[in-house]
């Protein structure tokens, strides 16, 4: 069976139901990655509480919410998830939570085995800096909002999950130049229009990505991804350390690491301007 065959998970392109959609299980002997990823819907003034069982994230993808994680209150709204960066909660195993919706709401839920104490914590749009990265490269083709919410930049050893989201512009690349690394990875893709479609890479295959899609990325493979002309393409992004390898930096791929240069020199048609940037 092809690695896309068995990494790209397409079932829920026709929407969400309401409640809890699982989407993998970090749980279960399948799962390679070991994280989960599910999507939560709430109706207007419905309440979503529990405790974890595990180190987990939720991801504001639209509406109002309000609650609080253990003692750690939060009131976040969002309208869209191109124009606006990232509201999430962030918690450890055994933590008392409650997420009120003031409106419909949508939330992605990000979890894995990790049961090592931290402090829960909330990210408003404020603390997550919506990163223009590529900008200035090869002709602006890779430029796209990174958004990185949490990674070991500002979480203690002990977490065991890396959470962000990119933007990739329309007809334009992002993750790119292609890179790779040991630790497992998912990608949860949404799109400005509903028909809105995209290709990632694994490796040397291509998978053509819609609406509610999600990948799987098998650690060491490349996983560049475009967005077709005319539709901007979201995806949250969520790596899991590893035991003594946490996720730091990726590895470019080497013959395409030189596009990374502010000044690299690539072909450009001479019509359209005076030489290429």
């Amino acid at each position: 069976m092809s690695l896309v065959a068995v990494n790209h998970l397409s079932q829920h392109r026709a929407g969400f139901d309401h409640g809890e959609t699982v989407i993998t299980r970090h749980d279960s002997p399948q799962e390679t990655t070991g994280i989960g990823l599910a999507v939560l819907r709430l109706a207007a003034g419905e309440r979503h509480q529990g405790t974890t069982p595990g180190e987990t994230a939720w991801l504001l993808m639209h509406g109002t919410v309000r609650g609080a994680i253990s003692r750690v209150a939060f009131d976040f709204k969002r309208a869209s998830l191109f124009d606006e960066s990232a509201s999430a909660m962030h918690a450890p195993a055994g933590t008392s939570f409650s997420i009120e919706a003031v409106t419909d709401a949508e939330l992605t839920v990000y979890r894995c085995a990790n049961t090592k104490p931290f402090q829960p914590r909330a990210f408003g749009p404020a603390e997550v800096p919506n990163e223009h990265r590529g900008a200035g490269q090869v002709h602006d083709r890779c430029l796209r909002f990174v958004r990185t919410i949490f990674d070991r930049r500002n979480s203690p050893d002990v977490v065991e999950l890396v959470l962000g989201e990119v933007v990739t512009l329309p007809g334009g690349w992002s993750s790119y130049p292609p890179h790779h690394h040991a630790q497992p990875e998912i990608y949860h893709y949404r799109f400005s229009e509903p028909q809105g479609y995209g290709h990632a890479e694994l490796g040397d295959e291509v998978v053509k990505v819609r609406q509610n899609d999600t990948i799987r990325i098998p650690a060491g493979h490349d996983h560049a991804q475009c967005a077709a002309p005319g539709y901007g393409m979201y995806y949250s992004w969520v790596i899991r350390h590893l035991p003594g390898n946490p996720y730091v930096m990726p590895e470019f791929t080497a013959e395409h690491a030189w596009t990374m240069s502010r000044d690299a020199h690539c072909w450009w048609p001479r019509e359209l301007d005076d030489g290429g940037v």
